[in-house]
């Protein structure tokens, strides 16, 4: 009779799955140009889309080819203090629920993160290389009486040699062509950072 011989199963880590699979979490492999804008649709997605069915309130800004911010409207996670629950990662990213993947997938393919969240107050700022906190949580002044904005810079030996997020994005290329549970059309504010700084060497 035949034996085999079963291998031990290995757990792959959240971060390697991502970077051995990116289209499974931007719709895109690596080696796609459209990669960055890909993962900048699926992170204002997730910002966009509350766990009710409605639509927050968000604004995204494009820093640099390969770097941009989300802030949005929604409500940190919280205990029955009333404090700011850490992820699941153990940082500030994705506090809000385990179905929330998008940044930390975005994380994931960065090589620095840096999450602003706050609450009633309260707020809280960290950065992060890939999904690993470089230090503490820091507290600081909120501007807002909650929500949360983060920031991604995308790792380049990732993307491929002259991939850039695209320019002159509008609202609805971020959002999808459609949202089927909402007949309007959603806007939102997309400042792009390199167009002012070509305007003014245009000067």
């Amino acid at each position: 009779m035949e034996r085999f011989t079963v291998e031990p199963l290995r757990v792959v880590d959240f971060v390697e799955h991502v970077r051995r699979r990116p289209a499974r979490y931007s719709l895109v492999d690596q080696g796609s140009p459209e990669l960055p804008t890909e993962i900048l649709r699926v992170v204002a997605w997730d910002a966009l889309h509350r766990r009710d069915g409605r639509h927050g309130q968000i604004s995204v800004e494009i820093g640099s080819d390969l770097s941009f911010t989300v802030e949005s409207d929604q409500r940190p996670g919280v205990d029955e203090r009333e404090r700011l629950l850490p992820g699941f990662f153990g940082s500030l990213l994705d506090m809000f629920d385990l179905q929330r993947w998008a940044p930390s997938a975005a994380a994931a393919l960065s090589v620095r993160t840096v999450i602003e969240v706050w609450l009633d107050g309260q707020g809280y700022r960290q950065e992060l290389a890939g999904m690993h906190p470089t230090g503490p949580r820091e507290e600081l002044k909120t501007p807002k009486p909650f929500g949360t904005r983060t920031t991604f810079h995308l790792d380049p030996s990732f993307c491929g040699p002259g991939d850039a997020i695209a320019w002159a994005l509008r609202p609805e290329e971020l959002h999808g062509e459609a949202c089927k549970e909402h007949l309007s059309p959603t806007t939102f504010p997309i400042h792009d950072l390199r167009e002012e700084a070509e305007e003014s060497l245009s000067e």
